[in-house]
């Protein structure tokens, strides 16, 4: 059993699957860390100036306010922070958006390159063949209604 799980996880790994998820969630932290500062430094400010300075991340409601007595806080305050929930929410709509872009583009050219008649793309091998193949089942096709009409023709004149 140990050894089946031990060559399942090679063959993962050897198959390249690990590594895409690795880069993947490279790319992804990465990605994060640029919306996380353009949401900040960018969204926000403008934001915020519209709105008489708002500070959006401290935006809250405040359910129980904090007693403090001699400098020392007694009840803890107890707040909804509904501004970082604005904030995650602008990221998340970056976020969407971008690979919204991503996804489109990324059919874009696939759908070039498996375009047969696109002479600008490369067409990959398997998807040539299968256009050529696709192309040859409907002249059969034709042939076959061709001369089946025929048949009918010379059958009603006999």
């Amino acid at each position: 059993m140990k050894i089946k799980l031990i060559q399942e996880f090679k063959e993962f790994a050897v198959k390249g699957n690990m590594i895409d998820i690795a880069i993947g969630v490279i790319i992804g932290s990465a990605f994060n860390n640029v919306v996380d500062v353009l949401v900040k430094e960018i969204f926000l400010p403008p934001l915020s100036f519209l709105t008489n300075g708002i500070n959006w991340e401290n935006k809250k409601i405040v359910l129980r306010e904090a007693i403090t007595l001699d400098g020392v806080t007694h009840p803890e305050e107890i707040a909804i922070g509904y501004g970082k929930l604005f904030e995650a929410s602008v990221d998340f709509l970056i976020i969407g958006f971008t690979v919204f872009l991503v996804v489109k583009l990324m059919n874009s050219i696939r759908k070039k390159a498996e375009d047969p008649k696109n002479e600008t793309v490369t067409t990959p091998k398997n998807i040539e063949l299968l256009s050529q193949i696709t192309e040859l089942m409907q002249k059969q096709l034709d042939i076959l209604e061709g001369n089946q009409a025929k048949w009918k023709n010379d059958r009603n004149n006999q």
